[in-house]
């Protein structure tokens, strides 16, 4: 069994390729929809250890603000981090295999059979439970980023601007990404904390040379 991602240097334990490809294989082969985040998350964080909670939300928020599919994205963040080009490219493999097959087999049956009213309905339950499961790693990863009013008021304002004012994705990334860049940027050091790390400082170069005078005697 591969060891976890070493939690001390941040940087992962190197990994088999195949181990790779098979573990975003069947993420690839047994997700659905949305759902594929908790799948995800589970896999990576849970079984393998390969991110820890913290890096795997960077990770998202990464693959969220990309073009294309989040859990491709994700795979080859991940596969990258893990064992560069090469994993980046054996882990969107092993990601996009299973459901590029699987739509074209499905896509030819259900031409065949797009008015049986099972089929419709089996439709809906997958997507009823992808929202579900959505929902739930939402609230599992997300209660971190809920740390303050700011952090609720960026949420809430972009809710409202696509699910009520139908505003592009494009535009609010654009509008309301550098609004908390800019409210999160690093901030500069005050003139208090500044004096009063000169003012620890100071005692510390007395004691020092005290200490010296004091060899020399």
């Amino acid at each position: 069994m591969i060891a976890p991602a070493s939690t001390d240097t941040g940087q992962p334990a190197r990994v088999g390729l195949a181990e790779i490809f098979l573990t975003f294989l069947v993420i690839g082969a047994t997700s659905f929809g949305g759902g594929v985040v908790a799948y995800l998350r589970n896999s990576l964080v849970l079984q393998k250890g390969w991110l820890d909670e913290e890096r795997f939300l960077s990770a998202l928020e990464i693959a969220q603000t990309l073009p294309g599919l989040n859990a491709t994205n994700m795979s080859v963040i991940v596969g990258d981090r893990l064992r560069g080009p090469i994993g980046a490219f054996i882990a969107f493999l092993g990601m996009t295999l299973p459901g590029a097959t699987l739509v074209m087999v499905l896509g030819v049956l259900y031409a065949a059979h797009s008015h049986n009213p099972a089929v419709n309905a089996a439709l809906v339950g997958v997507g009823a439970a992808s929202v579900g499961m959505l929902s739930a790693v939402t609230l599992q990863i997300g209660r971190k980023q809920f740390g303050s009013l700011i952090d609720i008021a960026i949420i809430i304002a972009t809710i409202v601007l696509v699910s009520y004012f139908r505003v592009s994705l494009l535009v609010v990334l654009f509008t309301v990404g550098p609004v908390a860049v800019f409210l999160y940027r690093p901030k500069a050091p005050t003139r208090s904390a500044t004096a009063a790390s000169s003012g620890d400082a100071a005692p510390s170069a007395i004691a020092r040379e005290a200490s010296r005078a004091r060899g020399h005697e």
